[in-house]
């Protein structure tokens, strides 16, 4: 068994936003927890608040689907057919925008103590990075050892997991910008805030004292695109890939 993860970055036909997130939450659900390895899903909308304001953001949603497969050159496919049935169906934007991703984890969820673990995730960020040529093994490390800790303990950040590009992929297949994924989950009622703060780490100048590593100095490219967007679903989402609707009694999972 492997963890994999599938974003499903698209916009939907105007008009149809209440008719699409019924059918996440209905018949979409109902398909999903019919695949092998199915772990959980949940939908986001892309937030005002971004760390990179000035590049483009053209997906207004993104739905993440967690899986522990016990044989992805099989199960990552099965998925597609059931995202096609929203685009057959006329509530995706035929824009020419819609991607879907899919990256094999290294991990799951990495928390912070920011993490509360009675409340759901507010939103999740998306990284889709890159390494610097040749330095793979010292970007690796420098992500799990410094840099993951030094992001999730930023004030409303609560937790991380990563993954690189599978080699299974669900059609519509594009050209993926990023090789790395970088997910960040926030649990933050000011959003603008986390963000100030993280840039200012980041830069060195935050009030609370901490420095974060200069990028320019590590092995991470600066080619990436980072979204940030705020849970929209109808489930609640707890670390570990799996959906509740707010019954804390059977969290968590039980052998």
């Amino acid at each position: 068994m492997a963890l994999y993860t599938t974003i499903h970055l698209h916009n939907v036909t105007a008009g149809q936003d209440d008719a699409y997130a019924q059918w996440f939450d209905g018949p979409h659900r109902d398909g999903l927890s019919r695949l092998r390895g199915f772990r959980g899903a949940d939908r986001y909308e892309v937030t005002p608040e971004q760390i990179m304001p000035d590049i483009p953001q053209p997906w207004r949603f993104m739905s993440v689907y967690d899986f522990d497969l016990p044989d992805p050159a099989i199960d990552v496919p099965a998925l597609g057919p059931l995202i096609a049935e929203a685009r057959d169906t006329g509530l995706t934007a035929d824009d020419t925008t819609e991607r879907l991703y899919t990256y094999r984890l290294f991990t799951d969820w990495k928390m912070s103590p920011n993490w509360d673990d009675t409340q759901p995730f507010s939103g999740i960020s998306l990284i889709l990075g890159n390494y610097v040529i040749g330095r793979y093994d010292e970007y690796q490390q420098w992500y799990e050892d410094v840099h993951s800790n030094e992001v999730i303990n930023v004030p409303g950040h609560v937790g991380m997991k990563r993954g690189e590009l599978s080699e299974h992929q669900i059609a519509p297949k594009h050209y993926c910008p990023g090789d790395q994924l970088i997910l960040c989950a926030q649990q933050s009622d000011d959003l603008m805030f986390t963000l100030r703060d993280f840039s200012a780490r980041a830069r060195g100048v935050s009030p609370s004292g901490v420095a974060m590593q200069p990028r320019k100095e590590q092995a991470g490219s600066f080619a990436r695109t980072v979204h940030y967007f705020r849970k929209v679903s109808g489930s609640d989402f707890w670390p570990g890939g799996i959906a509740y609707a707010g019954d804390l009694s059977v969290y968590p999972p039980q052998d």
